[in-house]
Parts: C-alpha cells; structure tokens; sequence
C-alpha cells in the first residue's frame, strides 16, 4: 500500500528534518513488510540527479521561495533561505532555477534589511548561484547556470548600487559576502560591472574606504579592486586620485614587504594594474610618493638564501611593476617617451640597479625566474639611456677582495648556465647594452687580446682578474679543448652584439688571430676563419648523430650564421678575408644545398653569401661577378633565392615580424604558480614541418633582426639584377674584324669599324636587357624580394624603348623649364619698359606744366607791356617779338629732346610687341593703360 503525505508538523517528522537539514518537503512514504521506507522527493542528488525531474526541481526552489517571500515564523524563512542556499551551492539544476525565479525575491529581502541573518543567507545565495560548481557537468546545450546567474543580477535595475549599499552596514558578515557577491560578478562579467560602477556616485569610493576596514574585509576588497582594475582606465585614476598608492605600500610594509604573504602579493597585482599602459598614473607616482617605497620591497632581508614560494612570487611582481616604469605605455607619442626616460633617470638615481644585480647576478641561489626577470629588467634599464648604459659599465660586483664589472660576471653566468632561459636573459643585457653605444662597444673590442694556450686551457669559471675580452675569446674557442659548440655559440652571439653597426670594431676583431692547438704544425688563423671551422663542425656533428634536430645544438649554426652575417655586413674587409680560404665558399654551398639542414640554416647560409656579393670589392679572382656565376652553376638562381624565401615565410620569422612584441602576460593569482616554477625550452617540442629550429631561436631572432634580412634580401636581389645588367669591366674581347687589312685605305677602315662597333653595341644592348629581364624574373619568382605592383616589359627591345622615352620626356621637361624661365625673363623685362613709359609719361606731364606756366608768364608780360605801351613811348611791338622769339626757342629745345626719347623708346617698345606677340601674350591689355594716359594728356593741351 503506497500513501502521500505531505508532513506539516509533529515531533518525529521535526526531528527527522533537523537532522538531514530538510525544511517543508514533500516524500513518500512506503510501507513494506512493516518496515518504514522514506522516499524524499527535493533531497540534493535525488531530486537534481534525475534528467526527468526538471519540474519538481522548478516547484522545489519555488516552494523555497515562497516560504522566504510569504512565510509567517521567521524561523521559517530562515531555514527555508539555509536550505536554498545548500541546494543552489551544489547543483547547476537548482542554479538555472533559482536564475529563473529566485533574484527579484532576494533582491527584495536586501533592501528591507529587516533581518540580518536573512540578509547574510541571501547575499550568500547570491554568492552560491554565482560560483561555477566545478565537480558538476555541463549542460548538454553548453548553458553555464553561473554565467547566466551573472548576467541576469547585473541587468536587474539598480542591483550594483544596492549592493554597493550594503558596504555601509555595521554587520561584518553582510559587508563581507557583498564583497564577494561583486567579486563573483567581476569574474563573470567585468566590463558589464566595471560600467555599472562608474555610474554610480561614490561607487569606487565605497570600494576604497574597505581598505581601512578589518583584516579580512580589506583583503576581500583588495581581490576585489585587482579584479575591477584590469582594463579599466577611468577606474584606475579615479583610485589613484583616491589615494590608492597610499594605502597599496602601507598594507605592503604592514604586511612585511617580500617576505608577507599573499596579501602582498594582490597589493602589487592592484599597483600592476593602475601602472600598466597608463603614463599619467606613473607621473603621479613618481612625484607622489616616489620609487622608495617600490625599490625597498627589492631588499633582500635576513637569510637571503631562503626563497619560499610566496617570498617569489612577491619579487616576481615587484619586477613585474619596475619593467612596466621601464616600457611606459603602448603609446609611441613623444610624452610617453620621455615619462618612460624619467622613470629610468630617477630609478637608476634610487640605486634600482644595484639591487636588480644582487638578484640577478650576485644571488645564484635565488630561483631561477628572479634571476631572468631581474636580467630582462636590466636590459630595459640601459636601452636607449646614455648615463644609465655608463652606470652598468662602472659597476663592480663582489668582495673587495675579488672585485669584477658587472660585465664580466654577466659575461661569465652566460657561459657556465645550464639553464637557456637564463642564456636568453643574459643575452639581452649585452643586446640592450650594446645597441647604439658605438663607445661602449669600443671599450668592450679593446680587451679582446688572445691568451697564450696555457692560460686559455684553464678554468675561466675560477679567474675573476680575467678581462672581458679575454673571456669571450676563452669561451669561442672552448669547443677547441672539449668539441662543445654550446659555449662556443654563446659567445658568438655576445661577440654578434659587440661588432653590430660599428665598422671599427669589425675591423678591430678581423685583425685577431688565434694560435691553434697544434702551432708547430699549423699558423696562427683569423678568428672569422676559426668562427666559419666550428660552423663546419656543428654540421659534421649532425651528420654524426645521424639526425636532423638533435637536442642543445639544432641552435649552433643559426648562431653562428648570425654571427657571420652581422660581421659581413657593410664590412668589404671581413668579406674578403672570408673568400680568402676557398673551403668557405664551398661549404656555404654545400650548406645552401643541404635538405637536411634546418630552413633558418640554410637561408642564413643564402644572407651570407649575398652578402659576399653585395659588399665585395675585390678587383679579380673571387669579385661579385665570379660569385654570382657560381650561385647560378652550384645551386641556381631560383633555389638560391628561394632559400632566403623559406627563411622569411618560416614560423620563426612570421611570429617575430611583429613591430611591438606581444607584451609579457601580467602576473595574477591564476598563473603566479606556474610562473614561479619556470621550466626551461622544451628541447623536444614538436615544431611544423617547414622548420625545425630549436625553439629558443624565436627568442633570438627578434623584429629588429628579422627586418635587418628583410632589408638585406632586398638589396642582394637588386645587386644581382645590376650585375646582369652590365658587363664586366676588365674583360676584353679583339675580333679579328679589328685588324687593319691590307690594301684597306684608311677611310675604308674607319667605315667597316662603326659598322662593327655599332652592330656590337646593338648585340651587347640586347643581352644585357634580357639578362636583366632574367634576373628580375627570378629575384621576384618567390615573391620574397620587394614586391613589384608595376607591370614590367616583356623583353629587352621593349626596355630599351621605354629607357628612350624616359629620356625623351626628360629632355622636353628640360626644354619647357628653359621656355618657362625665358618668359619669366621676358615679363619682367616687360614690366620694367612699362614703370619706364609711366616714368617718362609723369616727365611729359612736368613738362607740359613747365610750358603752360611759360604761356602764363608770357601772357603777363604782355600784359605789362601794355601797360608800359599806353604810359610812354617804348618799341613794344619789337620786344614782345623778340621775348616771343626766345620763349619758342626754348621750348622747341626742349621739345626736340623729348622728342629724340620719344623715339627711342618707341622702337624698343615695337620690337617688345613683336617679341610679346610671338609668345602669344595679349599686347592690346599690356598697352591699354598707357594709351589712356596719352589720350588725357593731348586733351589738356587741346584745352591750352
């Protein structure tokens, strides 16, 4: 017999909830055999564990809810929030219900705050439906109960500054699980939160004052602020006008500096955020509360051999913070360049240096993370710093007894690691240190000095008096005493830094030579002859083990490649010495050729033998002609080139092309374990099958280099396309139609020569054009040479043609210059004939004036004479002829002169109009001005 009964109350029934936390549920109960069988429908993993029961899960959260909205004893609601908060936190069944139903009652239940365990079980609910449950298994439609938990809570009207409300209770609990609440919803959706935020007045604010608040709040809301400052620019000021930098190093010397605990740790994930890619946060600061309070935590204290795993984790984000002052931001505007020189400047000024060498070079015990961080953050110190660049060549290291430059002891751990991170780190000091310093690079060539054999055979490890050069050397020839190429290589790409872009110390270093292990039976050889001898060797060493990539050496030739390539560049001196031994052009051949040789062998191999023919000038035997010849017989134009296209379109070019690296992944709590415990290259790591290059060369080679070849290949095409295209110049040919035949007069002779120096000269054009048509065909078949968007002529005919047009439109340009210049010239002149005739037409005018005042002066002495007529008895009529008489003379004088003037200027003014109507110009518009003026003077003389 099966009966339902829905239990309401009793004892038994009350004693039976309590113990398996069960409030209102429904069950079954069976009787069988007189024995009591409960069938408990809701319990977690009966009810949620059944695929067909979605409704009765739907009806047990709303039974819940209900009592918590409706219910009439508190204790009941009480218990009915507990059971709920149990069942969400351990079912995506009972999540995906709760999202359905649950978050408006709740939401309600926060803002009555009536009751202050209902509203601690609430925000705990809410915590719970918004925890991914990680033993549960997703849904079969990909739906995530606790992602769309999230989404729902943030779209509910004004849930966030609700919440944010609750910071300001006096309950420690409520505050406490708030700040989780936000925290789960950080995690879920941050943009959506982080936006959210910034609307709401004294919303960071609020988030700020839990720093001052007890232990454990502070630490929520610091996890809280760490999450909610990534990627959050307005956010980020906003704490840092809230005093953010403040409270983060207060809490840090609180809590012990380095040697705190995880607490530390999320203090300079929170600084980490409000610095990185933001100059205006790294300008207050700096002039703030300055790099002290930063630079301290670097201090090792106490046993400075002891490095838990925290203490490392600490370093490790403190480095993290010094390298984001050293880049700056990812903007590339002169402000944030300079604010980046100013954080160097003001760091090397607070003794950063001395304290990144101790963990870098001087503390070998720290983990080997530290030491490459604290190397990495070296190199960016220097780069590009002159004062700071000085300050690492100055410095000392060790007892005063033992004293070494820095130098030499990064020099020395670059050569005795056995760790290849470590080697990349290193590296990228002298990389840094190096790059345009033309005088440190000096100062580093003038120690290399060769050491007897002897003293070469010793340990250098153990020698702190041996110089920097004598080192290097040590350590290039190092494979000569135990055939390890592996310090050799290092060396080389420390001595690759030393000679880049400085032509002095390339010739410097071309001038070494090195005794032989053996100097009765063999002379002293150079050191680029010795450097080309261990490449020979890392391939026979290959061929020896019988594989193709075999670990800890696939990397030697590209090293060394690199080495030679640096070293040939713009250096005709080093080229010939290198065509100076035969073999070396044979094995690059042969190298060139290989299948087994790895894609950046081979195509480094093709660079250094473009470079033999773009910057060789050798007169005879081995020039650029006789090199190009044997490119095209040993290997072919179309294979060589196509090597150097390999090279470039291989994985570890492509991924270095970039022009700003992918910046370093930010430390946080995820990661922080992964990252303490650093493990080396993966030697064995299974690489594509177009290249199977050791993996640490794509720390090697990085953009700066892979431009370098790009730009080198570019001009190694086009220098040999130019040799194509023009003969040699010290080869001769005399025919024997050259001879002078007998019973040939002279101008015979001279005839039949033009006819064949003419016909040559025509054959000579024709092949050099379709060679050059060959070769351009060929440098551009793989497309790695600059790409060609014009279309090219089809053969030498139809080149020539085009150059003869070319120099036929030249000629016209030049032709309609000078046509443009002359009538420059012309109106000029033109101008200046027209303010002379304006000139002469004013003299005209004073003259006209000058004889009107005359006729006055002549009418008052007529006058007078009148007068003196009619008073006496004077020949009136005989002296005003003869004052009439000197008057005209006078004036027909002064008119004859004007007159010849006028003429003059006549004829120069009909020889400008025909010169002006030639050139087309308009004589009518030049002259009307001037006719006008005419046209007014001959009306007032008509008037006189």
């Amino acid at each position: 017999m099966e009966e339902s009964i829905c239990i309401v109350s009793g004892p038994s029934c009350q004693l039976w909830i309590e113990r398996y936390c069960f409030v209102r549920v429904c069950f079954n109960v069976f009787i069988l055999e007189n024995e009591l069988v409960l069938h408990v429908q809701g319990v977690v993993g009966l009810v949620f564990g059944n695929d067909n029961s979605t409704s009765n899960e739907d009806s047990y959260i709303e039974r819940l809810l209900n009592c918590i909205s409706n219910g009439k004893l508190a204790e009941d609601r009480r218990n009915a929030m507990a059971e709920l908060q149990s069942v969400v936190a351990e079912s995506n069944a009972a999540q995906l219900a709760f999202g359905e139903m649950g978050f408006p009652i709740l939401l309600g239940v926060l803002r009555e705050r009536d009751d202050v365990e209902m509203v601690r079980g609430a925000l705990e609910t809410l915590v719970s439906a918004l925890t991914p449950i990680s033993h549960a298994q997703l849904y079969t439609n990909g739906v995530q109960p606790a992602l769309m938990n999230t989404d729902l809570l943030s779209s509910e009207g004004q849930s966030i500054s609700l919440l944010l409300s609750l910071l300001g209770e006096d309950d420690f609990y409520i505050r406490y699980y708030t700040l989780q609440l936000l925290t789960a919803l950080l995690i879920n959706s941050p943009i959506r939160l982080q936006e959210a935020i910034l609307t709401i007045p004294r919303g960071v604010t609020q988030l700020m004052d839990m720093l001052i608040d007890r232990e454990v709040i502070r630490n929520e809301a610091l996890l809280l602020l760490t999450y909610l400052t990534r990627e959050a620019e307005e956010i980020q000021k906003i704490l840092v006008f809230e005093g953010a930098f403040e409270k983060i190093f207060s809490i840090i010397k609180e809590e012990g500096g380095s040697e705190g605990g995880v607490v530390v740790q999320d203090c300079l994930e929170l600084l980490n955020n409000l610095l990185r890619n933001n100059s205006s946060n790294q300008v207050l600061l700096r002039e703030t509360i300055g790099f002290d309070s930063l630079i301290s935590i670097l201090k090792l204290r106490g046993t400075t051999y002891s490095f838990t795993q925290q203490k490392t984790i600490n370093l490790l984000s403190v480095l993290e913070t010094i390298s984001l002052l050293l880049n700056g931001d990812k903007k590339t505007d002169p402000a944030s360049n300079t604010n980046k020189l100013t954080n160097k400047t003001i760091l090397v000024q607070r003794k950063v240096l001395d304290h990144l060498l101790m963990l870098g070079v001087e503390s070998q015990w720290a983990p080997i993370s530290v030491r490459c961080l604290a190397f990495q953050c070296i190199g960016d110190l220097i780069s590009g710093h002159r004062q700071n660049l000085d300050a690492l060549a100055s410095k000392s290291l060790g007892d005063e007894s033992e004293l070494e430059p820095a130098l030499n002891s990064i020099l020395r751990i670059i050569l005795r690691t056995s760790s290849m991170q470590e080697f990349i780190a290193a590296d990228y000091v002298f990389k840094s240190f190096c790059e345009k310093n033309s005088d440190g690079q000096k100062m580093l060539v003038s120690t290399l000095i060769p050491q007897p054999i002897l003293i070469a055979n010793d340990r250098f490890e153990e020698d702190v008096n041996m110089s920097f050069g004598s080192m290097l050397l040590h350590g290039l020839v190092m494979s000569e005493h135990d055939g390890d190429l592996e310090i050799s290589s290092r060396a080389a790409s420390i001595l690759s830094h030393v000679m880049k872009d400085n032509i002095q110390c390339k010739e410097k270093v071309l001038q070494i030579k090195l005794d032989s292990s053996m100097p009765s039976l063999e002379s002293p050889e150079p050191l680029l002859h010795r450097m080309v001898k261990y490449l020979a060797l890392a391939s026979s060493k290959k061929v020896k083990d019988g594989k193709s990539n075999t670990p800890r050496s696939s990397y030697f030739q590209p090293i060394i490649l690199k080495l030679l390539v640096t070293w040939l560049y713009d250096c005709p001196n080093a080229v010939q010495s290198f065509l100076d031994s035969h073999p070396h052009l044979t094995y690059l051949i042969e190298l060139i050729s290989d299948s087994e040789s790895t894609v950046c062998a081979r195509g480094l191999a093709a660079a250094v033998l473009g470079e033999c023919v773009l910057y060789n000038k050798i007169e005879s035997g081995k020039d650029a002609f006789a090199i190009v010849d044997t490119i095209s017989q040993k290997i072919g134009l179309t294979s060589y080139f196509l090597r150097l296209d390999e090279m470039q379109k291989s994985f570890l070019f492509s991924s270095a092309k970039l022009t700003h690296p992918q910046p370093r992944k930010p430390l946080t709590r995820s990661n922080a374990n992964s990252m303490t415990e650093m493990e080396d290259i993966d030697e064995n790591e299974p690489t594509d099958n177009r290249n199977d290059d050791h993996p640490m060369l794509a720390s090697m080679f990085d953009s700066q280099f892979v431009n370098f070849i790009k730009n080198l290949d570019g001009g190694i095409r086009d220098r040999i396309v130019e040799i194509y295209s023009r003969p040699k110049s010290n080869v001769s040919v005399v025919p024997a139609e050259l001879e002078h035949k007998k019973d040939e007069n002279d101008k015979d002779y001279i005839q039949r020569l033009k006819l064949f120096v003419e016909k040559q000269c025509s054959e000579i054009q024709d092949l050099l054009n379709r060679n050059a048509t060959l070769a351009e065909d060929l440098a551009n078949a793989g497309g790695g040479g600059s790409t060609q968007t014009e279309p090219r002529p089809n053969n030498g005919s139809e080149r020539v043609q085009i150059e003869t047009l070319k120099r036929d439109l030249q000629e016209a340009s030049q032709r309609l210059e000078m046509l443009k210049t002359e009538n420059t010239n012309i109106q000029k002149e033109v101008v200046s004939y027209k303010n002379l005739a304006e000139k002469l037409e004013t003299d005209l005018k004073s003259l006209s004036d000058s004889y009107n005042s005359l006729e006055h002066a002549n009418y008052s002495l007529e006058t007078e004479v009148i007068a003196l007529k009619s008073g006496g008895g004077l020949d009136i009529e005989k002296i005003k002829a003869e004052a009439r008489e000197e008057a005209q003379k006078e004036s027909e004088g002064e008119l004859g002169d004007l007159l010849v003037c006028l003429g003059q200027e006549q004829s120069k003014v009909e020889k400008l109009s025909a010169k002006l109507m030639e050139l087309g110009e308009d004589l009518d518009g030049l002259l009307e001005g001037i006719g006008e003026d005419d046209t007014g003077l001959l009306e007032e003389d008509d008037d006189y």
